[in-house]
C-alpha cells in the first residue's frame, strides 16, 4: 500500500531532486510560519514546480510531482530575511490539495518509491568526472550532502539539477523511475551543450 502524507507545499520555480541541497530565502509569513513549524516537529515539507504563476502572492499552477525538503541549517542572511538550507527526500504525487486561510499549499501526497540502487556504467564513467568539476566550483552549496560518484542515480540526479535546463525538462528528468534513462538524458545534453 502506497504511503500518504499531509504536508505543508512550498511552490518554487526551481526542481528538487532527491538527495539534492537547495537554499532558501524565507520571507512570507506563511512559509516563515511553515519552517517554524517544520524545525520545531522535525518534519518535511514538500518543494513542489510551479507550471504557471509567480513564487510570491497567490497560488500558482504546480506539477503533480515534487520532492520531500528536510531543512538541515538556518540562519540570518546579510539582509536580516532567514535562509534555511535544505535536502531533498523522497519524491511525491499531489493527490489533493488545498489553499488555507492564510494563502499555506497543503496536501495529501502519495510517496513514490526511491530510484532502485544503480552503479555508475563504465560507459558512463565520465559524468562522474563533469559532475565533481561542477560540484567543485559550486562547493558551498553541495558541503551538506554526501558524495556517491559511482552511483547512477545520485549522478543522475546532480547533473539534471546543475544544468542549464528549463523547469519543465529538469521536472522531466526529476519524475524518471529509471536512473539509466535519466543518465542517458543527461548525457545527451551534455553532448550536445559542447558541439555547440
Amino acid at each position: 500500500m502506497t504511503e500518504t502524507m499531509h504536508i505543508p507545499l512550498f511552490p518554487l520555480g526551481t526542481v528538487l531532486f532527491p538527495g539534492g541541497p537547495l537554499p532558501l530565502r524565507i520571507f512570507e509569513r506563511r512559509y516563515l510560519d511553515m519552517v517554524r513549524d517544520c524545525a520545531k516537529n522535525d518534519t518535511a515539507f514538500g518543494v513542489i514546480s510551479i507550471r504557471e504563476g509567480q513564487e510570491t502572492g497567490g497560488t500558482p499552477a504546480i506539477y503533480d510531482v515534487g520532492t520531500l525538503a528536510k531543512i538541515v541549517d538556518f540562519h540570518t542572511l546579510p539582509d536580516g530575511l532567514l535562509g534555511i538550507q535544505v535536502v531533498g527526500g523522497q519524491r511525491f504525487e499531489v493527490v489533493r490539495n488545498e489553499v488555507l486561510d492564510n494563502d499555506l499549499l497543503m496536501a495529501d501526497v502519495a510517496l513514490l518509491p526511491d530510484d532502485p540502487q544503480t552503479e555508475l556504467p563504465d560507459a558512463y564513467a565520465y559524468l562522474a568526472d563533469v559532475t565533481r568539476s561542477i560540484i567543485d566550483q559550486v562547493s558551498e552549496v553541495y558541503a551538506v550532502i554526501p558524495e556517491h560518484y559511482d552511483d547512477a542515480v545520485w549522478i543522475g540526479n546532480r547533473l539534471a539539477e546543475m544544468l542549464p535546463l528549463s523547469i519543465a525538462d529538469r521536472h522531466a528528468l526529476m519524475v524518471l523511475s529509471d536512473p539509466l534513462e535519466r543518465l542517458t538524458r543527461v548525457a545527451a545534453v551534455i553532448t550536445e551543450r559542447s558541439e555547440e
